[in-house]
């Protein structure tokens, strides 16, 4: 089983809504808050504005030890391999995680697999917000990428959903949003405990 060269007590948060200030960004940056407070660091980076194109199948990853296609990926997948922890934030379109937070969670364990499994033993897990319908599938969906990437998972009060439309709505879903802080903490406890 392949180790982690992680050793910043770090959690890198990807936001994958398109709105910069939406209802997925003020979740992670609740969890930001709860990861500080903790004495973890953390980075959010989102995917507004990026373009992360879908899988080729090529497995030229393998050789290269990169991804080869030319897009912001292989920025993010550095950032990854150097953290301990691994949280992404999707909003549910049509009852699914967005495509390209789908893609850039098949391209990274395509390179994680492909080459040294840098993500085994990091700590993380999805976060889904809706509007109404879609939260367990899309974290189901979710899921399947840290569980075969070998990570570490820890669960929360409730699952890792929160409802709301509008940006700022989802923050008064106070179960939901209790339940990502919760999230957090475990993130932080098990982080800090890998060294």
């Amino acid at each position: 089983m392949a180790t982690t060269t992680a050793s910043a007590k770090k959690v890198v948060m990807i936001c994958g809504s398109p709105r910069p200030k939406g209802n997925t960004m003020q979740l992670l940056e609740e969890c930001g808050k709860v990861l500080k407070a903790a004495g973890v660091d953390f980075e959010i980076i989102s995917l507004a504005g990026k373009k992360i194109n879908a899988c080729l199948a090529c497995y030229k990853c393998a050789e290269a030890k990169k991804c080869v296609q030319n897009d912001e990926l292989n920025d993010i997948i550095s950032k990854v391999r150097d953290a301990k922890g691994f949280i992404v934030g999707s909003p549910v379109y049509f009852g699914t995680a967005r495509g390209d937070v789908m893609n850039m969670l098949q391209r990274i364990g395509m390179v994680n697999r492909a080459t040294d499994k840098f993500l085994t033993g990091k700590v993380g897990g999805p976060i889904a917000v809706a509007r109404r319908g879609g939260l367990t599938l899309t974290l189901s969906e979710m899921m399947m990428f840290f569980q075969i990437s070998d990570m570490i998972v820890p669960g929360s009060s409730y699952w890792n959903m929160v409802i709301g439309r509008n940006p700022g709505d989802a923050m008064k879903d106070q179960e939901g949003v209790d339940t990502v802080r919760h999230f957090a903490e475990n993130v932080a406890n098990l982080v800090k405990k890998l060294d």
